[in-house]
């Protein structure tokens, strides 16, 4: 319906209708399309699950999965530890589609062979259903599901693999439809949602808001398969209630400082003072003070290429254990070696970030003497890197590749990368890093992803936009 506008659209509401959609758990979803036994069971998708392995990271956790404290970003280990893998059999090429039981969980390291799937019996010990990361399988999915946004908004914001921002401005309105029951909006929202689900097999969760930042707490507050609808003129009265870090920017460290100022919830922050928001997190503060007011002048624009790449985890307490620090680094060095080769980038920068009590922010980078994609290397220098932090406590860890070349044929492989000339630097400033809105995003505690600068945040950490949620 490319062009068209629903049915009773006479005039134009001054303010835009913007949506977000957002894939609930989409590499989980992925795997159920192809597996649909796995319904209703804990599922975990990431790296590091193949034979032989012993790291890795969780890029998808179903909610079934989340329950026994699988979390998206967290490494490999940890996700066995709390939920064991279901002992798999191998199912006959004529039993495609049908589910083998098992109640034992396989041992540490050892992945299922990628195809098989399994049920737990009722009594037995909690298990998962790891599945490693199929991402040409999931690009294909994600080919239908963008091919239908394309078709339902002249304006799409591509912002990952499972996550888009929609302008339908032109397509549709805010005013009542006939029944009065709901906006016009909400029901062209129903209609995208609905045509995912019915031609593509895969749930949604969409939310309808007049800015960017409104549309995409709307599509975070009732997952999964949400649809939440924020009109013109009551979007402060729906943040207003709402924990500070559902404001669209705020990660846990920046939430934990807004505590300590006394501000707790959207509303709070709302009625804060503007220039002690400036003071304590510069030119950010008055930007998270108007989302909190429900102010977001930001168009919705077609992505472009990013300038940096970067995934960051943070504790739920400052970490002072080095093996997990550097488990943790690990897996995050891996998913954004990942989400590069994924965009077809080489980097000549691999830098790590590191967030010290009680909010000290250090960085660290490598310049190497020319473009590479190898992510062996990416965990290396990230790890000597971190080195220099070994008997530090640290409240959050990253790593990031800079320096983007996207030409074909740049690429080259480094053996002596040892001889590069090194850059490190302390840097004093606000969490979150790039200007860029697709990097820089932080994972919660709880394992929900959210970012300290706009354009997403989920608790899936995708491998294309390695981030993570819900």
């Amino acid at each position: 319906m490319s062009g068209e506008t629903l049915p009773g659209v006479t005039e134009r509401d001054p303010s835009r209708i913007v949506l977000h959609v957002d894939m609930d758990c989409f590499y989980a979803s992925c795997e159920r399309l192809r597996e649909p036994l796995l319904r209703g069971e804990p599922v975990v998708v990431g790296m590091g699950y193949e034979r032989g392995e012993t790291f890795g990271a969780v890029a998808t956790a179903s909610y079934e999965a989340r329950e026994y404290g699988v979390e998206s970003a967290q490494p490999i280990s940890q996700a066995l530890g709390r939920l064991p893998r279901a002992e798999s059999q191998e199912r006959d090429s004529d039993d495609a589609g049908e589910v083998a039981t098992a109640g034992e969980a396989a041992p540490t390291g050892e992945a299922a062979p990628t195809g098989e799937a399994a049920v737990s019996d009722t009594d037995a010990e909690a298990v998962g259903y790891y599945r490693p990361v199929d991402l040409e399988f999931y690009r294909s999915v994600a080919a239908s599901v963008k091919e239908i946004l394309h078709e339902c908004a002249d304006v799409v914001r591509e912002v990952s693999i499972d996550e888009a921002y929609l302008d339908v401005t032109d397509r549709t309105a805010w005013q009542r439809a006939p029944d009065g029951d709901r906006t016009l909006a909400e029901g062209y929202a129903r209609h995208v949602k609905q045509r995912i689900a019915r031609e593509v097999g895969v749930p949604a969760s969409v939310g309808v808001a007049p800015n960017m930042s409104a549309a995409k707490i709307a599509s975070d507050h009732d997952k999964p398969n949400g649809l939440v609808v924020v009109e013109p003129g009551t979007v402060r009265d729906f943040l207003a209630p709402l924990s500070v870090d559902a404001v669209h920017g705020v990660g846990p460290v920046t939430a934990d400082r807004l505590a300590s100022m006394g501000v707790e919830t959207a509303g709070d922050l709302a009625e804060a003072d503007p220039t002690a928001l400036r003071d304590a997190f510069g030119s950010r503060g008055p930007e998270l003070h108007d989302r909190a007011r429900g102010i977001d002048d930001r168009e919705v624009t077609p992505t472009g290429r990013p300038k940096s790449l970067s995934r960051e985890s943070a504790f739920s307490e400052a970490a002072d254990d080095d093996e997990r620090k550097r488990e943790t680094v690990t897996a995050l060095a891996a998913d954004v070696a990942a989400r590069a080769r994924n965009r077809g980038a080489t980097y000549r920068t691999i830098g790590i970030k590191v967030v010290v009590p009680p909010y000290d922010v250090n960085t660290r980078e490598r310049s190497l003497p020319g473009p590479v994609d190898d992510p062996a290397l990416v965990e290396e220098v990230a790890l000597e890197l971190l080195a220099e932090f070994e008997d530090d406590d640290a409240r959050k860890v990253g790593v990031r590749v800079s320096n983007l070349s996207f030409a074909d044929g740049e690429q080259s492989q480094l053996d002596g990368w040892e001889g590069a000339g090194s850059a490190a630097a302390d840097v004093d400033g606000s969490v979150g890093g790039d200007t860029d809105s697709e990097v820089g995003a932080e994972t919660r505690p709880d394992g929900r992803g959210v970012s300290e600068e706009p354009g997403y945040g989920d608790g899936q950490s995708s491998l294309d936009q390695f981030d993570p949620g819900e």
